[in-house]
C-alpha cells in the first residue's frame, strides 16, 4: 500500500462552491484510477483539511499526480483555493490495526 496525506488550509477568499465541485471531481476520477484504494477528507476545528487517499503502490499514486486533469485542478488550487499544503508520502506504512469482537 501506498498512502498519500495532503494536509491544508484555504485562503480566506476562496469560492467554496467552486471548490466543491473540483473536489467532487478529483474524487470522482481517482476512483478510477488503477491502484485506487480508498479517500477520506476530514476538517478541523481550526479549518485545517486532512485527506488521505490510498493505492496499491508508488506508481498507481505518481500516475494519479501526473494524470492530465488533475494536474490541471492541482495548479488551480495552488492559484485559487489554497494558502498553505503539505503532502506526506509514503510506502509500506507502519499498520497497527484493532477489531472489537461482536458483543465485547
Amino acid at each position: 500500500m501506498f498512502l498519500v496525506v495532503f494536509r491544508n488550509r484555504k485562503r480566506s477568499d476562496f469560492d467554496q462552491a467552486a471548490y466543491d465541485a473540483d473536489a467532487a471531481r478529483m474524487v470522482e476520477l481517482a476512483r478510477l484510477q488503477p491502484g485506487f484504494i480508498s479517500f477520506k477528507s476530514y476538517v478541523a476545528e481550526d479549518g485545517e483539511v486532512i485527506a488521505m487517499s490510498e493505492w496499491e503502490d508508488e506508481a498507481s499514486a505518481l500516475a494519479w499526480r501526473r494524470q492530465a486533469e488533475h494536474a490541471a485542478v492541482q495548479a488551480k488550487g495552488r492559484a485559487n483555493y489554497y494558502a498553505s499544503y503539505t503532502l506526506f508520502a509514503c510506502d509500506s506504512p507502519r499498520i497497527h490495526d484493532f477489531k472489537a469482537r461482536d458483543g465485547a
